[in-house]
Formats: C-alpha cells, structure tokens, sequence
C-alpha cells in the first residue's frame, strides 16, 4: 500500500467519498418525511399520505424520519457495497497496526533524517532496536526519495553526511552500518539534543 496518511486514503476510499454514508444511502432508497410550517395555517403540518404505505426509519443523529421505497434488490446491492468496505476497512487497520508501521506509523515524507538514541537499553534490546529499524528502512524508506542515520553519542556518528537518494544499495548499507554500531558508545547530558540539531540541519521535512 502507498505511504499515505489515513485522512489521504479516506479521501479515496471513505464511505462519503463511494456515497455509502447513511444519509447517501436513505437519499437512494427512500424520501424523508417532511414536516413544514405552513404560513397561511400558522403551524407544522406533516405529510400523512406516506403513513402505513411504506416502511420508516429514524435516523437517531436528528430524529428525521425516511420512507424507504427501494426494492429488496436494490438494498442487498448496498449490503454488498457496505460488507466490501468493512472488509477494505479492516484491511488497511491490520496493515497500519504491523510490521514497522506499529512503531514508526506511516512515513509520508520524502526526506528524512532517523535519530538513534540507545541510551542504557541492555544488549537483547540493543538488538531489537536494530531489528525494528531494520524494518522501516527496508519496508518504508526505500519507498522515499532520500534518508539519512545519525547516532547520538558524544562523538556524533552519522551515516553519511547529508541525506543521499534511496536506492536498493544505500539501503543496504545502512542496514550494514547499523548492525556494526557497538553496543555502548560514550554519551554525554547533551548527546540526544546535539544528535536532533544535526538532524535539522540537513535539508530534511522530518526527524
């Protein structure tokens, strides 16, 4: 799937976007009963030819009563509609909750620049942290234009100088960069902070 937000992705998929949304669906399959003011009577008067002749529904959002005129082909074919867009729904769910994107969430920028602060982590979560950013540069970055790894320590460690295009090889190579980084670096109080201002000083969107 595309490295887009889910506001983008409902633009194209949404319920309105398809006019599955409630008040879309009532509008094809039914009127609203009205009731309007009458000037020359001076009060409300609802229409009452649609009583008992067809089924209503009541919105509970506004209380607004629809007579619902459509035939039984008619709603089974929005049935279909509505079942193929909970299962869609549900598909990009389990997409946005695995792999990288349970922990980075969706990359939408084009240039970005990743940060690595390990602190005091222990050996086994130094090597799960690795894992996990393995994960986004293979499953997420190599869908971007350009990226960049610095590691905050007390002698600032980048990968490379400025972020460098995406490519099968650079990708590569800073996955091998990041398995080769030793364990415990010597840090300073300072070290996270001067690692982000590096970061910002490249010509990056996001850190």
């Amino acid at each position: 799937q595309p490295l887009i937000s889910s506001s983008k992705w409902l633009q194209h998929h949404g319920l309105k976007r398809n006019k599955l949304s409630l008040p879309q669906i009532l509008s094809q399959i039914g009127f609203r009963h009205r009731k309007d003011y009458v000037t020359t009577l001076g009060k409300l008067v609802a229409s009452r030819y649609a009583d008992g002749l067809f089924p209503q529904y009541t919105r509970a959002q506004d209380g607004s009563v629809y007579n619902l005129t459509a035939k039984k082909e008619l709603i089974l074919h929005f049935v279909d509609c509505l079942m193929g867009a909970i299962e869609l729904y549900k598909q990009r769910m389990e997409w946005l909750t695995s792999e990288s994107r349970q922990i980075f969430g969706v990359i939408q920028e084009r240039c970005i620049v990743i940060v690595l602060d390990f602190g005091t982590v222990s050996s086994a979560e130094f090597d799960l942290c690795r894992d996990a950013l393995s994960m986004v540069l293979v499953e997420q970055v190599t869908q971007i234009a350009k990226f960049n790894l610095i590691r905050a320590a007390q002698d600032l460690m980048k990968w490379q100088q400025k972020p460098i295009p995406v490519s099968e090889h650079t990708v590569k190579s800073a996955v091998a960069w990041l398995w080769k980084l030793d364990h415990m670096t010597a840090a300073s109080p300072t070290s996270s902070a001067e690692a982000l201002l590096e970061a910002r000083r490249d010509d990056v969107v996001s850190s």
